[in-house]
């Protein structure tokens, strides 16, 4: 069983006291349940803790794009389906890189042994993202998901300093 409160709590105070990106839990509009804006995370206040560990991870990872790639940000925007298919694998190679950042800061704050859980979750996310994007159709999550995916590759995020954009609310987060 895998410990999610605890690794929560974890990667919380690392986002908090090392990072220097506010984490919050509120209520937010669906189908979301988490948001960014470039220095704060934002997690429903009824996302189950499975969720909320792989949304600390997931928007981490986007926060460090969003601090050190100009064009990432432009890729993390809202987008009104159906996306063009050349934008697509780019979208796709911002949420994995999202996803290798997230591996690296759980490796750095000593959250282990959870590669292929964090892998299997960003597969399903992406395949939900790529048909929501082509199709504009909103369906259950846990369609997408598949166990032992590929696994993905920790990354060191890069120095940085969080600065405030805007929070998503409609965007690549759904």
């Amino acid at each position: 069983m895998i410990p999610f409160a605890d690794h929560c709590a974890r990667v919380e105070r690392y986002l908090e006291e090392t990072a220097g990106i506010r984490v919050v839990t509120r209520a937010i509009p669906g189908p979301l349940i988490g948001d960014l804006d470039g220095c704060e995370i934002h997690i429903d206040d009824c996302a189950r803790a499975d969720q909320r560990l792989f949304l600390l991870g997931h928007l981490f990872g986007h926060t460090v794009q969003w601090n050190t790639d100009p064009e990432a940000f432009e890729l993390g925007r809202i987008r009104t389906p159906p996306v063009e298919e050349g934008l697509l694998p780019a979208i796709m190679a911002y949420e994995r890189e999202a996803a290798c950042y997230a591996l690296g800061m759980f490796d750095l704050v000593g959250v282990t042994g959870l590669a292929q859980w964090f892998s299997d979750y960003t597969a399903c996310d992406m395949a939900y993202l790529l048909h929501y994007y082509r199709t504009g159709e909103k369906v259950e999550f846990a369609r997408f998901w598949r166990d032992l995916t590929g696994l993905i590759e920790p990354k060191a995020a890069p120095p940085f300093t969080p600065l405030k954009r805007v929070f998503r609310l409609a965007g690549v987060v759904i």
